[in-house]
């Protein structure tokens, strides 16, 4: 589930951008962007006081947050205001992430701590275990030692749905993503709810990446980070574009992974085999959209930039 959840929050962001009619492969650059920014929380912090570690964990949240959303306005502004490619923008923007944090982390550890170092540390995510629960057979494992991040993506999780589902602001942002034209013949402003869409993308999918950072290896680093975005879009298109179907598909994708680190420590296979264990999703992934891309029904105006005069 610490693997599950962040790449279910991941891919709600996924949902409310592409949702709206804009492709949105720059997922992996924004999650990567968004743990920086709460990476680097944590570290310039440190270096100056600490009050409290447990607090320290869940600023460091809103900052992936917040810095996800800010560089979610660099895409936006790319793909809205100059209108270019969005296919290649989102590329664009993963191989600018990457290169950007490793240098800035970099140097703000040679500035900060003054030694070089491409990674920030991070401090240990609370664990909690849920009383009564977590005593029932096989259910109970789901609610014993579990990161209490994983709490917080279920509630904002719920929050996202029924925003989508049930507001107002839900029915303009899905009806962006099949018919703009109507939206703005209702009065609304097509590339402002958009806007809106991406930075809510950009926003989940920093938490996802922070949550990512303390679950895989308790620090940043911009390599940990390899692919995530791109499953969490192949998540959402086997999902079909439905938050409770890409739920079932980031579950079979965590159920994958860790059946493999399990065959791995069962079996006594060497640590390399860890790193083939790594493609078991990756595989799953290819398998099932082989069997279920066909029946995908995508917005119908995904990817067509917004003309004003068309009708």
């Amino acid at each position: 589930m610490a693997f599950t959840l962040p790449l279910f929050i991941i891919s709600i962001g996924g949902i409310f951008c592409e949702g709206s009619g804009v492709i949105n492969l720059a997922l992996e650059g924004l999650l990567g962007m968004g743990a920086f920014f709460g990476g680097f929380i944590v570290a310039l912090l440190t270096s100056s006081f600490v009050d409290s570690q447990s607090a320290l964990v869940y600023i460091s949240l809103f900052a992936a947050m917040v810095g996800g959303a800010l560089f979610a306005m660099l895409y936006a502004l790319i793909v809205l205001k100059l209108q270019a490619n969005q296919v290649i923008s989102g590329v664009v923007i993963n191989m600018l992430s990457v290169s950007l944090t490793a240098f800035l982390t970099n140097q703000l550890n040679i500035s900060i701590f003054g030694q070089s170092s491409n990674k920030f540390m991070l401090f240990v995510f609370p664990r909690v275990t849920v009383p009564f629960i977590s005593n029932i057979p096989i259910i109970g494992a789901f609610f014993t030692d579990v990161y209490v991040f994983e709490f917080i993506i279920v509630i904002i999780a719920l929050i996202m749905a029924y925003i989508l589902y049930k507001t107002p602001f839900g029915m303009r942002l899905r009806a962006c993503g099949d018919n703009p034209q109507s939206v703005a013949a209702a009065g609304q402003n097509v590339t402002h709810i958009r806007l809106i869409a991406i930075l809510i993308s950009g926003a989940m999918s920093g938490l996802g990446g922070m949550c990512f950072a303390y679950s895989i290896s308790t620090n940043f680093s911009p390599s940990i980070f390899v692919g995530y975005g791109y499953l969490a879009i192949a998540a959402y298109i086997f999902g079909n574009w439905k938050i409770s179907n890409t739920l079932l598909a980031c579950l079979i994708f965590g159920f994958a992974r860790s059946i493999g680190y399990f065959l791995v420590q069962q079996l006594s296979l060497p640590s390399s085999y860890s790193d083939l264990v790594l493609t078991f999703p990756y595989v799953l992934t290819l398998i099932l959209l082989l069997f279920f891309s066909k029946s995908n029904k995508a917005p119908r105006a995904l990817g067509e930039i917004y003309d004003k005069g068309k009708r």
